[in-house]
């Protein structure tokens, strides 16, 4: 048993190893391309980084959580940012923290250049934020978004969205609800873009037993199968960039690389060629952002 326990402690040391050693070595290629779209004044990859996996925002339950922040140190957590520069990603989808806001601090102390997507989860001012993240770009927080809406409190989010144009940044809505979006469209906000997951994973359990009949065990983190092709067509529906995340249901969708290649392939091919995709990465076992990178380039190639 005590050679046993040796023999794991060793394995895992191992793999934390040559992961960061695969993240390194990517330091100082020649940085590979992505197909780019216009945003605002900027030119931005259609794939862009998340930043769930990096703090431990699994959306499978806490164990996964802890694991998350634990390998993803402020050294990994850059390294990965850099990887993803070199691999083509400009964009990254950040949520301001007192943690994610200093491993930003040293990721652009290291020289990272991404743009940043940012949506305010610390909830400082608004001018604060701007000022030393600053973003290209900020949103109002899905999951806040989507209770605001089920309580008939849109105005909210909409005074929220004034502030952020005040900030002078791009400015967006986020949700899990394509009614969102066509409840902000139809009333012809000022906004600048979207960010809208391709499930809908916020309803209530009354929502939830109403479609089902019965509630599943964890019904807070419910996703069917016919929520991206609603999701998608919001999205095509809309002038304003749509950056379609969860694509691949929270890590549900990650069985096979098959698996994989379908959740990647259903959203480019049914969004409009102006929107993006946002994922998070977790390259701990195997070099996701290369994959992820590889895997858009082939997409979008076959179908320019």
């Amino acid at each position: 048993m005590k050679n046993r326990r040796a023999f794991l402690r060793s394995s895992a040391g191992l793999a934390l190893t040559l992961a960061a050693r695969n993240l390194d070595s990517a330091q100082g290629h020649i940085p590979t391309s992505l197909p780019k779209v216009s945003f605002g004044n900027y030119e931005i990859s259609r794939l862009i980084i998340g930043s769930n996996q990096f703090y431990g925002y699994s959306h499978f339950n806490g164990i996964l959580d802890e694991v998350m922040r634990e390998w993803n140190t402020p050294e990994r957590v850059c390294q990965t940012l850099r990887h993803c520069e070199q691999n083509g990603i400009n964009a990254y989808q950040f949520s301001n923290s007192e943690r994610s806001a200093s491993d930003m601090d040293r990721y652009r102390a290291m020289g990272g250049k991404m743009h940043v997507i940012g949506v305010n989860f610390a909830k400082s001012p608004v001018g604060e934020v701007v000022k030393r993240l600053r973003p290209i770009a900020m949103y109002h927080h899905g999951e806040a978004t989507d209770v605001l809406f089920r309580n008939g409190k849109m105005h909210e989010v909409q005074e929220y969205t004034k502030r952020l144009r005040q900030a002078g940044v791009l400015v967006g809505v986020g949700t899990h609800k394509p009614e969102v979006v066509e409840y902000v469209e139809e009333r012809g906000w000022d906004v600048d873009f979207y960010l809208l997951c391709a499930y809908n994973r916020t309803r209530t359990r009354d929502e939830v037993r109403k479609l089902l009949g019965v509630l599943p065990v964890s019904p807070k983190e419910v996703y069917l199968e016919s929520d991206p092709p609603r999701a998608f067509a919001v999205a095509r529906q809309t002038q304003k960039t749509c950056f379609l995340f969860k694509i691949l249901a929270a890590g549900r969708l990650t069985d096979s690389s098959e698996e994989v290649d379908g959740a990647f392939k259903a959203a480019f091919e049914n969004i409009k060629p102006k929107d993006c995709v946002i994922v998070g990465m977790y390259p701990r076992y195997k070099d996701e952002v290369k994959e992820n990178c590889d895997r858009v380039r082939q997409i979008l190639s076959a179908s320019s």
